[in-house]
């Protein structure tokens, strides 16, 4: 079954929703880490909980513009991939970086490094410029978007109770 634009906008919600109670939840890490009962970098730690609070709200905006864009069905999940995966990955590769002791953002030699420097570029850098991209492309001039209230696949105005 194809999924429609309001299967891909509820899947971008959920992982918002999500992602959001995991950066909520990182909070606790944090603090064990301000005060030393647990050894990770307590900067990086916040990092990853940003991460996770301002990852939420970049897949609430790209789940809000979703019915504006001029993609197809497999645009349309392309980008809701380039969006969750790196969201997810730049939470949770920040707050294992934390634990590691390491900064990830070059390459140093040292293996610990160089796996979260990897780990970044595949799964946040990368899928994040493509995302970006696709939801540019997506939002251009062109052809009709479709309107709100219209659900996908139809072409007439969805009813709602008032």
């Amino acid at each position: 079954m194809v999924p429609s634009l309001d299967d891909h906008t509820r899947r971008l919600s959920l992982g918002a929703a999500l992602l959001f109670l995991l950066g909520a939840l990182t909070g606790i890490p944090l603090a064990l880490a301000q005060t030393g009962v647990l050894t990770g970098d307590a900067h990086t730690v916040l990092g990853a909980h940003m991460n996770a609070i301002l990852g939420c709200f970049l897949l609430l905006g790209v789940s809000y513009t979703l019915r504006l864009t001029r993609l197809g069905q497999r645009g349309l999940s392309a980008l809701v991939l380039f969006t969750l995966i790196p969201t997810y990955a730049n939470w949770l590769v920040t707050l294992v970086k934390a634990f590691l002791h390491v900064r990830g953002v070059s390459f140093t030699g040292e293996p610990a490094n160089d796996g979260v420097a990897v780990a970044l570029n595949v799964l946040v850098v990368f899928p994040t410029l493509a995302g970006a991209a696709l939801w540019c492309w997506g939002l251009r001039g062109g052809a009709q978007a479709v309107p709100v209230g219209v659900p996908s696949g139809s072409g007439t105005p969805s009813r709602r109770a008032t």
